[in-house]
């Protein structure tokens, strides 16, 4: 079945029309034959708008009761059962009352939409989930309905319904919207001209958005390379050159001078490696782009020219931005420059500025000697090879009576040559190509001994000769470059995906992380530096290696290499300046620091604020005790004592004696729940100190059973059993309060069995009574404090006594869990240690399990 699809009228604010402006769609369609029906339409007691529901099939909405009221809602099953071509759904952003299918009315609409429904629906600009925090900011009200932006976004068709601040203050003032007593309150605070100005401005950048996304969708489905000036988009290619903070500045005061221009910074690296601008650069370039407002793109090709305008063509921009050569005049022997290429073929689509700047025909620098990657050994090895080795050749062969002739000669001088560019690189082999020549020349080419060659045939073998050499050199020293570049690579990669591997795995803290970065690098220490404003001093998040008696780096210009991360942090390192290779993996591992010290501090918090969070439930639960269950023995007591007291009536003795022991019985009651609650309180706050000894059960367990009746609990507990070591006193606080539990539970008649018995080094209560019990998935919650069970009594306690017998249990080394009783009813399992020094008992096995 096919996905319906949805049509959004989006509102500027409140009032302009939305729900009006989509029955008057209904009611074009029904004219043309549609089958629509009204889901949901919420007209807000506006004439005009109730008018138009005339004529339009309506379903019957579902009643729900909440709060002792009577809501109705959308019956998403009624809109499924009837199954129309097009159903009106108002107001997307709405809660549903709680009891409804689902949470969100536009997750009813999903609903709606993969059964095949069209849907028609509304939404106010201020219920998009991305502007809550900017629309708060400008009317001061909290929207507490939205709907996520992806949701809209996704909409077929997207229509703005508009209307000027003006005309909607006019339709409010008129009673168009509101009810004349609520006009004066909202013309003067939510829809103030200001506040409808900036919705406004909200909900056509919003549309804006959307229509760029359409038109590239378009563009992209119909292979349109041509620009389309339908906005303003100025690219600006950089370098990593120190122009670049200059040219992103002027095409940011461009794109000023036009409302809803972008500045979209592009850098163009070689595909292969072997050239790159600074990162520390790029990364502050990159940072003022986002600063002003911009985005930055890393774009790798080897025709600069041609990538930078495919860029530009792709993101359908309208100027580029270029700077001035810094190529010195001789430097254009070599070709017209980027600039130049770039405005041959730009085409009439798309304008270039060229942007002077300090730096220009300054030049560019000297390159970096490719042989220094191979080592200084290495080079001398290859220069002496490229240059003598030809010499010690020529003097050899020259002794030879008989040589092996000059084709023979030629091979051998090429030997050295290939020899020479795999130890040096490609200035050795040039030179051993050149030096060859020549001693070829001289020596074996006749007449030797002079640098003239009578015969043409030899000419062609020097010259091959020279060729291949050069040809030779340079494609050995492609190769070696390469492998060196691949090794790098490879090990670059293994660096990375340990790192991507670890934070996956979320094992790497910060100083773990920090650690592996001077290990990485070798490092002397590497510091994680921040500071919350440009003017305030920065300030060490985290630190690796170093004497800690040395006080770490105050700034990050002291360091030896120091990564940017974001605009408040750096990632400092002393030991040595680290090769701009070095410097891409230092600066994921400089992202990731800043990653890693975020996680720390949400977990902090969010640890912090889950404990915020049941402190302030316990507070709530106990507030809640404090106004019912302690109240009720107060309130039973007073009554008690005023009848006492009173003159009016008088008293029998026995009338006397019930009254006292009403009073008795509320007293000890409010004792009892005093008691828990301050034991709980110490529990919460880590002040229960047990005080451990050795003694007998048969001591404490009769102890505990004061406060139940008699004859409602039978004890078995073996006298061979072994001495426990426990605090006593918290022993038997717990234990009262799991037979007080299960006394209560337990049907009239029905007796609590109190039982004891050894297992190994751990001896067990088991506290069972025939009550109703509870689920499994319930067994752990009963021990979380202020918790009753569903079927409990009502003023039967706060809910703390098995909480409290928890956290007595596990404060003197025992466990407590519960369990089914067999027939029936439930067991609590209070497991404790046996005392040092007794044997363990073995339990009683049945003879055939026994060898």
């Amino acid at each position: 079945m096919a996905r319906g699809k949805l049509r959004i009228y989006l509102g500027a604010a409140p009032g302009v029309g939305k729900t009006y402006a989509m029955l008057s769609e209904a009611h074009r369609r029904v004219e043309r034959g549609t089958d629509v029906v009204v889901a949901f339409v919420e007209h807000h007691g506006r004439p005009r708008t109730e008018v138009m529901l005339h004529g339009l099939e309506q379903v019957q909405r579902r009643e729900l009761e909440y709060r002792g009221s009577t809501f109705t809602e959308m019956d998403v099953d009624a809109v499924l059962e009837r199954k129309p071509a097009v159903a009106l759904v108002d107001e997307l952003a709405h809660t549903n009352v709680p009891g409804s299918r689902n949470g969100k009315r536009w997750q009813d609409v999903e609903e709606l939409l993969e059964a095949g429904i069209t849907v028609i629906s509304t939404v106010n600009i201020q219920h998009l989930e991305s502007l809550g925090d900017v629309v708060e900011s400008i009317t001061g009200v909290r929207q507490r309905e939205t709907v996520p932006d992806e949701i809209v976004r996704r909409a077929d068709q997207i229509e703005l319904v508009d209307m000027s601040p003006q005309a909607i203050r006019r339709r409010m003032a008129h009673g168009n919207i509101y009810q004349s007593d609520k006009v004066d309150a909202a013309l003067s605070n939510y829809f103030r001209p200001g506040n409808l100005t900036a919705l406004r401005e909200l909900a056509l950048l919003w549309v804006a958005d959307r229509v760029d996304e359409y038109l590239q969708q378009y563009r992209a489905e119909h292979s349109i390379r041509s620009t389309w000036q339908a906005r303003e988009r100025i690219v600006v290619g950089l370098t990593g050159g120190p122009e670049g903070r200059t040219l992103i500045r002027r095409a940011a005061r461009m794109a000023a001078k036009g409302s809803g221009s972008e500045v979209l910074a592009v850098y163009i690296a070689r595909s292969d490696g072997l050239t790159s601008a600074s990162p520390k650069e790029l990364a502050v370039q990159r940072t003022l782009v986002e600063d002003l407002g911009g985005t930055f793109h890393h774009v790798i090709g080897d025709d600069i020219p041609g990538a930078l305008l495919e860029f530009a063509r792709g993101v359908n921009a309208t100027q580029i931005v270029l700077g001035s050569s810094r190529r010195k005049t001789w430097q254009y022997m070599f070709g017209p420059g980027v600039g130049a290429t770039v405005a041959r073929e730009s085409g009439p689509d798309l304008d270039v500025h060229i942007v002077t700047h300090e730096e220009v025909a300054k030049g560019r620098g000297l390159p970096v000697a490719r042989g220094a990657r191979l080592g200084r050994s290495r080079i001398i090895a290859g220069w002496l090879i490229g240059v003598g080795g030809p010499v010690l050749l020529s003097l050899l062969l020259t002794r030879l009576s008989n040589g092996p002739g000059l084709a023979n000669d030629v091979l051998l001088f090429l030997f050295l040559t290939v020899v020479a560019a795999l130890l040096g690189g490609q200035l050795p082999a040039l030179a051993s190509a050149a030096v060859g020549s020549l001693l070829l020349n001289f020596y074996f080419t006749p007449p030797t001994h002079t640098l003239t060659v009578s015969d043409p045939k030899n000419i062609v073998a020097i010259a091959i000769f020279f060729a291949v050499a050069v040809s030779v050199a340079s494609v050995v020293d492609l190769a070696a470059r390469r492998t060196h570049q691949a090794a790098r690579l490879r090990a670059e990669s293994e660096i990375l995906s340990f790192l991507a591997g670890s934070v996956l795995r979320g094992e790497t803290t910060l100083d773990a992380l920090l650690e592996r970065v001077r290990e990485t690098f070798g490092m002397d220490t590497v510091v994680l530096l921040e500071r919350r404003s440009e003017v305030e001093p920065w300030t060490c998040a985290g630190r690796a290696g170093g004497d800690g008696s040395v006080p770490p780096l105050a700034r990050p210009e002291d360091a030896d290499v120091d990564v940017p991360v974001g605009d408040h942090m750096a990632l400092a390192l002393t030991g040595r300046v680290l090769p701009a290779e070095d410097r891409r993996v230092l600066s994921a591992f400089a992202a990731q620091a800043a990653v890693v010290l975020d996680r720390q501090r949400l977990v902090g918090e969010a640890e912090r604020a889950r404990e915020l969070a049941e402190g302030n439930r316990i507070r709530t639960a106990l507030l809640a005790a404090v106004s019912h269950d302690l109240r009720t023995p107060l309130a039973g007591i007073k009554a008690s004592v005023t009848s006492l007291r009173s003159d009016d009536v008088a008293w029998s003795e026995e009338d006397e004696a019930e009254l006292l022991e009403g009073i008795e019985a509320g007293a000890d009651r409010l004792d009892h729940l005093v008691g828990n609650l301050l034991d709980m309180s110490r529990l919460q706050t880590g002040t229960v100190t047990p005080l451990i000894r050795e003694i007998d059960l048969d001591e404490v367990v009769p102890m505990a059973l004061g406060g139940v009746p008699e004859g409602s609990v039978m004890l078995d507990i073996p006298e061979e059993l072994p001495m426990v070591a426990v605090d006593p006193g918290l022993l038997e606080r717990s234990v009262a309060n799991l037979v007080e539990n299960a006394v209560k539970y337990s049907p009239d008649g029905e007796v609590v069995l109190v039982a004891a018995s050894a297992l190994g080094d751990r001896v067990e209560l088991r506290i069972a009574d025939r009550g109703p019990g509870v689920p499994d998935s319930a067994k752990d919650r009963i021990f979380e404090p202020f918790q009753r069970y569903g079927d409990a009594p009502r003023g039967a306690g706060v809910g703390l006594g098995l909480a409290v017998a928890r956290g007595f249990a596990e404060a003197i080394g025992g466990t407590l869990a519960a369990e089914d009783t067999p027939g029936g009813g439930m067991t609590m399992v209070l497991t404790l240690p046996a005392a040092a020094g007794v044997p363990p008992v073995r339990p009683d096995l049945p003879a055939q399990a026994t060898t």
